[in-house]
């Protein structure tokens, strides 16, 4: 076929998905680079691919609003890939699209329509990257890295020094940043929050000018509360405070980051700064980690690989000493930044 001039990705996920599929769009972008990219992604999390340099447009969608859509204006796309196994998302591609590419559906009667209809691959058998970049391998074309991207405006790192400056830990050093959860239907990847205590304790001593940043959500409210309140003046909390895009600005300025394997770690996983993160047994860093990351640090749980893991395996079972002993190698590796 001709080169595609104009192509439509549908990305509706949570945060860490919607960020696994940019290596792919990517991959797409340089193999046309005539093309003018629109992606489509879920409401409250769109936004992440704002301000690439390879996307031309943004927009949002869901799977209730796609059956009311595209039925005027004609076929808009040459190509469209949906990253999604909800078919009122692929018949929107394939009333809008004059060729779609997707995962196979349930509907038989759907994949036929299809493009290129490209086999899932078994759940766990691939890293959550690779698996995304097998709809640009359906078309011939290779990847361009496997790094997730994420681009933050010269406005939004503006706002985000004025906000530690306002929270006075602008010159703090190290700074840290902190994810203590996942969303409620993962807790079991949750390191328990008096851990996170501790080690933040443990790392003042190390390091007497130490401040520490403690991001998340409002769903996570008790735990951040407690840890702020633990920490006292040695911490800063804007968890619930901020929106994505602000809080993906802090985590620009911080010297380390401390997480669990949740979508603000993804985030962090976009900039080139020392990051340790845990993973549990379920979901393995060989899985979800970053990928092409030069300063990652990452710890699976112990139980990873064996047949005792489940959700019942605790993230306890990470220790205190291990993670401060990541934190210890990583700030040494890479020396705080002068501010």
């Amino acid at each position: 076929m001709a080169a595609p001039r104009s192509i439509l990705f549908i990305v509706v996920s949570r945060i860490g998905d919607t960020l696994f599929a940019t290596p792919a769009i990517r991959a797409v972008a340089q193999a046309y680079p005539e093309a003018e990219i629109t992606v489509l992604g879920h409401p409250n999390r769109a936004e992440v691919f704002r301000h690439l340099p390879f996307v031309t447009q943004v927009g949002t969608i869901t799977k209730h609003s796609a059956p009311w859509r595209g039925w005027l204006g004609g076929k808009a796309y040459d190509l469209a890939l949906v990253y999604n196994f909800d078919q009122p998302l692929v018949a929107y591609a394939l009333r809008v699209a004059r060729q779609v590419v997707a995962f196979r559906q349930q509907d038989a009667a759907l994949n036929r329509r299809l493009h290129r209809c490209v086999e899932p691959p078994a759940f766990q058998s691939e890293h959550a990257v690779r698996q995304l970049l097998r709809l640009p391998a359906a078309l011939g074309v290779a990847p361009d890295g496997l790094r997730l991207a994420y681009r933050a405006s010269e406005v939004e790192m503006a706002a985000a020094r004025a906000r530690l400056d306002a929270a006075g830990c602008g010159r703090a050093s190290p700074l840290i940043g902190l994810q203590v959860a996942s969303f409620p239907t993962k807790a079991y990847r949750d390191w328990p929050v008096e851990h996170f205590a501790e080690l933040c304790e443990r790392i003042a001593t190390r390091w007497p000018q130490a401040h520490f940043l403690i991001f998340g959500g409002p769903e996570e409210k008790t735990r951040t509360v407690w840890l702020k309140g633990r920490l006292g003046s040695r911490a800063s909390l804007f968890a619930g405070q901020l929106s994505l895009r602000e809080t993906t600005a802090l985590m620009g300025l911080t010297d380390c980051y401390v997480g669990i394997d949740t979508g603000p770690t993804h985030l962090m996983s976009t900039w080139d700064i020392p990051m340790v993160a845990m993973y549990h047994c379920l979901s393995s860093a060989a899985h979800t980690g970053p990928l092409d990351h030069p300063l990652a640090y990452l710890i699976d749980h112990p139980a990873t690989g064996s047949e005792r893991c489940g959700e019942t395996s605790a993230m306890a079972e990470i220790s205190v000493d291990a993670v401060l002993a990541q934190v210890e190698r990583a700030l040494a590796d890479h020396p705080p930044r002068l501010r």
